[in-house]
């Protein structure tokens, strides 16, 4: 079970980048996005199921949108209005397991992909 993430990179305050992590081995159900900004613990950037449930981090509430193809076992983040703050090495999680609402099980990682937002 594998995950790769795609799609970092530099861009300046006010642009758009999206990631996309792609999913092997196995369905994963719930997927999403941390971010680990230098010298700060890994924080949830958003989440989302199988089914097309969405949890976002307040900070990046109506900037970010995460969407999903389960065709191609595949997460996305769209990231607009970036500012220097997002800066952060992004990673992609994937579950395999839920039950309800509530995901199960081992949480995978994928490799960390670099976004940099300058002023």
């Amino acid at each position: 079970v594998q995950l790769q993430a795609f799609g970092g990179g530099l861009v300046q305050a006010g642009g758009s980048l999206r990631l996309s992590c792609v999913g092997s081995g196995s369905s994963f159900n719930a997927m999403g996005w941390y971010r680990q900004a230098h010298g700060q613990q890994r924080r949830t950037v958003a989440s989302i199921t199988s089914g097309g449930s969405t949890v976002y981090a307040e900070s990046v509430k109506g900037r970010f949108t995460i969407s999903r193809d389960n065709a191609k076992n595949t997460v996305y983040l769209q990231m607009n209005s970036l500012k220097p703050e997002d800066t952060a090495v992004y990673y992609c999680f994937g579950y395999l397991d839920m039950i309800g609402q509530r995901a199960v099980g081992p949480r995978h990682w994928g490799q960390g992909t670099q976004v940099t937002v300058s002023s």
